[in-house]
């Protein structure tokens, strides 16, 4: 083929091109770039720029790819704007915001537009990406090598641990309040009279249990419990031992290691023994059982009351 065909038929392409470009649905549809060259990884404006009727619709199919092609990125796509330019025709104004990562001469393709039916492609492109010269970086350093991180407890607490600390030192604070008043029946939060020793309260609460009279009306063993029960408390309060929350045995296992208790742990002994017969296995003890019973809780808690020391008087000299 002749130079001069080879022309004619290059003048011909470019005519079609831009017949299609221009008469597409009586739409022209340009394109070009702020910047036909950019550093790697910078970012450049594309801006295409449509012409067309105002009551004609179109859009873009690649509206949600994120790339113009394999080396050119569209890292953003800003608002159309719309411009009236008379007689029943508008201008569009769109923005693309691209950047390459890859040094080179790329081709921008003909972007394509579809409206009424009709597709109209913009003019192609090329840009231009160079490379970073890597020598001029002054911030660039030698990757360090992997350091021993030191053991911090707070790295490896949840969040909010102080919260479940608050808590379960809140619920330990409960149990021990439970344990050291409500379960003796004493309320911390109501004011109370100040209380007897030791002696006198047993004593009391011995004679108010007889006064009752509950084995005389067939409730031995009401009577039993409230008995054991007024020993345990003598025992808590005066000898410091947990009595209320031991069993029998360990209450006479421990008050054998006691010297104060030594000599009347013989008649507790037969007491408890008693008491869990008659608590446990129902059985009904005799009349007299019952009298040696409340006898020998008064005489172990005589034989146990504290000595009062006669207090020194010191001698005034004149």
């Amino acid at each position: 083929m002749s130079q001069r065909a080879k022309h004619i038929v290059m003048i011909a392409v470019v005519m079609m091109t831009t017949w299609v470009i221009a008469m597409g649905g009586n739409v022209t549809f340009k394109a070009r770039l702020d910047s036909a060259s950019l550093l790697m990884g910078k970012t450049t404006a594309l801006h295409l720029e449509i012409t067309q009727d105002k009551a004609a619709r179109g859009f873009f199919p690649n509206e949600q790819a994120d790339t113009l092609n394999a080396m050119v990125e569209i890292a953003e796509r800003l608002k159309a704007d719309t411009t009236d330019l008379g007689n029943n025709r508008i201008q569009i104004n769109r923005d693309l915001i691209i950047q390459s990562f890859d040094s080179g001469l790329w081709v921008i393709k003909p972007i394509p537009y579809v409206v009424n039916g009709d597709t109209a492609f913009c003019n192609q492109l090329t840009l231009k990406v160079l490379p970073v010269d890597v020598s001029q970086m002054k911030d660039i350093h030698d990757i360090k090598p992997v350091e021993d991180v030191p053991f911090n407890l707070l790295d490896w607490l949840p969040d909010y641990w102080w919260a479940w600390l608050l808590g379960l030192l809140l619920i330990g604070g409960g149990i021990w309040v439970y344990r050291k008043y409500y379960k003796k029946g004493i309320n911390p939060l109501k004011p109370s009279k100040k209380r007897l020793p030791p002696y006198e309260e047993a004593m009391i609460n011995l004679q108010n249990l007889k006064a009752a009279q509950l084995w005389q009306r067939g409730q031995e063993k009401e009577y039993f419990t409230g008995l054991t029960d007024i020993l345990r408390v003598y025992i808590d309060r005066r000898f410091d031992i947990n009595a209320v929350e031991m069993t029998s045995s360990q209450i006479i296992d421990t008050l054998k290691k006691n010297d104060e208790t030594k000599a009347v742990n013989e008649q507790l002994e037969m007491i408890l023994e008693v008491a869990d017969i008659v608590k446990f296995a129902n059985a009904r003890p005799l009349a007299d059982d019952n009298e040696v019973a409340y006898q020998r809780a008064v005489n172990f808690v005589e034989a146990t009351r504290p000595v009062e020391q006669p207090e020194k008087k010191e001698e005034v000299k004149k």
